[in-house]
């Protein structure tokens, strides 16, 4: 097997609470050492002095729209992407069409995933069949068929004895179940967050409330069944207070924080600009500021993306026939280290641990972790590269981003996947 070696590198293994200039040794598809590595000779070595070395950055929260909506992205692409943004882990959402709500489906997009040759994909199963909310989907058969967890994300399961039943038997399988949390009733026709910038501009607003009555109903029901519960794109104050009470409560419940969240506000809205309209909704300067509280005290334990790819001509509709969403994986890590490294709401390790072993643990999944033994899926960042963010040079298919034009610092520089490195494969060349 060949021997890499990745020297004199800041290696950062949260999972192991490792933070030291060191070499990473990796024999074949998975991490052989960290530091010395005796009577080994490298096939090949890469100097690394000055830059990160950490996990495969994880984002447990993407889009790649295949099967069905293959003009916005592919399995392809979105991996691509992925590895570009320095993520070699992703899970894709089950919003498909036809939704991937069965054993077939979770399979057709493994097989899809390892032809592309990028990063690795993990399905996500919906929890009700065709995602309508009515009928439970075959649950046992998704996770054979490599589902690691449920949601029926874009749209929340209204019925709280069907989502009773998927935590009843998302327990029996160790499977988590992911809550997209919104209140539907109060959301029609919503174009961005209800409050003084929605009055202003005349547009129908997406109250906070909508979102915390499922998070609260979530939180109860995982109290009732013992299930374990990760609430999706957190974007509210109330919501963060919520998930901290229930921690504190002991009950089994995650949280998630997606960048715009924490670094736009509805006030972007004011230029009708589409690529700041997404579900959630962009809310005010004081829920940005409770989601990062958050964030620096636990209670969101996982960054993700919400990576959700439109093509052009979707977005440059009118507002509020526009879809939901951005893309979001070459632009997570920069974003990221823009809004909580720089102002130092964390540190290093901790921005990694919540993109590697925190997302890993909630998807029951052998990532995230530079263990000896463990998979060599690693990253390479350089954290003092400047650069300006160009949507027209992302290996996504689709370029709906608010962050074009950003000068950021820090990228990935280098990303290896099963101790290989990754040469990005592509329609895009």
């Amino acid at each position: 097997m060949a021997i890499t070696v990745l020297r004199g590198g800041r290696v950062i293994d949260p999972s192991q609470s490792i933070d030291q200039i060191s070499d990473l040794w990796m024999e074949g598809e998975k991490i052989a050492a960290i530091g010395d590595f005796p009577q080994r000779i490298a096939d090949q070595e890469f100097d690394v002095g000055g830059k990160i070395v950490c996990p495969g950055l994880i984002d447990m929260h993407v889009h790649l729209r295949e099967p069905g909506r293959e003009e916005d992205e592919t399995i392809a692409t979105g991996t691509a992407s992925a590895i570009s943004g320095g993520v070699t882990s992703l899970a894709c959402m089950p919003n498909t069409e036809p939704a991937l709500d069965s054993q077939a489906a979770a399979e057709f997009i493994i097989l899809q995933a390892r032809r592309a040759g990028n990063a690795h994909v993990f399905p996500i199963g919906a929890i009700t069949k065709g995602r309508t909310g009515q009928e439970l989907a075959e649950m046992g058969g998704l996770v054979d068929g490599g589902a690691v967890a449920f949601t029926d994300d874009g749209t929340p399961v209204v019925n709280s004895e069907i989502m009773r039943r998927a935590m009843e038997y998302s327990k029996s399988f160790d499977k988590a179940i992911l809550s997209h949390s919104e209140d539907l009733e109060m959301t029609k026709g919503a174009v961005m967050n209800e409050g003084v910038e929605s009055m202003r501009l005349g547009l129908r607003g997406y109250p906070a409330a909508a979102e915390e009555i499922f998070i609260y109903r979530e939180i109860v029901l995982a109290k009732l069944t013992g299930a374990r519960v990760h609430i999706l794109h957190v974007s509210s104050a109330g919501g963060v207070e919520l998930i901290r009470r229930a921690k504190a409560d002991g009950i089994r419940v995650t949280g998630e924080a997606c960048p715009h969240h924490f670094t736009l506000t509805d006030a972007c809205l004011r230029s009708f600009d589409s690529n700041y309209k997404m579900s959630p909704p962009l809310r005010t300067q004081a829920d940005v500021e409770a989601i990062l509280a958050g964030i620096k005290d636990g209670t969101l334990d996982v960054l993700a993306t919400d990576h959700a790819p439109h093509s052009p001509e979707k977005k440059a509709r009118e507002l509020d026939l526009a879809p939901n969403g951005i893309v979001g994986l070459e632009t997570f890590l920069p974003i990221c280290i823009k809004a909580l490294i720089e102002p130092g709401i964390l540190s290093w390790s901790q921005m990694i641990q919540k993109m590697t072993i925190e997302p890993a643990k909630v998807l029951s999944i052998d990532r995230g972790t530079l263990k000896v033994g463990g998979w060599a899926d690693v990253t390479v960042i350089d954290p003092t590269v400047e650069w300006i963010i160009d949507p027209t040079k992302f290996l996504s298919k689709s370029r709906n981003t608010p962050y074009g034009g950003w000068k950021v610092k820090g990228r990935a520089e280098q990303v290896f996947v099963d101790g290989r490195l990754a040469q990005v494969k592509s329609k895009l060349g």
